[in-house]
């Protein structure tokens, strides 16, 4: 996203003056980076070196891509010989950057002494929390944060590749549930 953005100009300024309909119609840019960025084109100053800066803007943009591009290869040769890569990588939406975040942060399921021990781990569910007439629940205190930020990303994909996940998805937002608690 910020890819796209930066390249969407030739130079600075013109950044700044960027429309939030053209901002939206760049690729990755949804309405709430569209404000952001309108927040920021309020405070933005540039200095006569500007002008240079932009030429050098691009050239580092499309270098950093092309290194993001080759890194993203090699993680998906990699996710190849893992065996819970492979698993993951089957499902629709997940791709290699998150299925392998996820296959290196977990490593292998049998290291999870029951089977209810993995969901705790990767924050996607909470603890039994109740005590006499009180029932609730409560959030596990040991999650791996880098695996909850991998799965949740990976999981918001697989809604945009699923019909069916979508269609619950917008039926638990119509009930009121907040984004990630669908």
């Amino acid at each position: 996203m910020v890819f796209n953005f930066l390249l969407s100009a030739d130079t600075l300024p013109q950044l700044v003056r960027l429309r939030k309909v053209t901002l939206l119609k760049i690729p990755g840019v949804g309405r709430k980076y569209a404000s952001l960025i309108q927040d920021w084109q309020k405070r933005s100053h540039f200095s006569e070196e500007a002008a240079w800066v932009s030429e050098r803007r691009q050239a580092v943009c499309l270098e950093l891509h092309e290194k993001i591009k080759r890194l993203e290869t090699k993680i998906g040769e990699v996710a190849k010989d893992s065996k819970i890569a492979k698993i993951l990588l089957s499902i629709p939406g997940f791709g290699p950057v998150c299925t392998s975040e996820l296959a290196g942060e977990v490593g292998t399921v049998e290291r999870f002494s029951k089977e209810g021990s993995l969901a705790p781990y990767l924050g996607m569910s909470t603890l039994n929390n109740s005590s006499g007439k009180y029932l609730g629940s409560k959030a596990p205190k040991h999650v791996n944060t880098r695996v909850k930020a991998a799965m949740m990303i990976a999981l918001d994909r697989h809604r945009k590749y699923v019909p069916q996940s979508q269609r619950y998805y917008e039926k638990k937002r119509l009930e009121g549930k907040k984004h990630n608690r669908t």
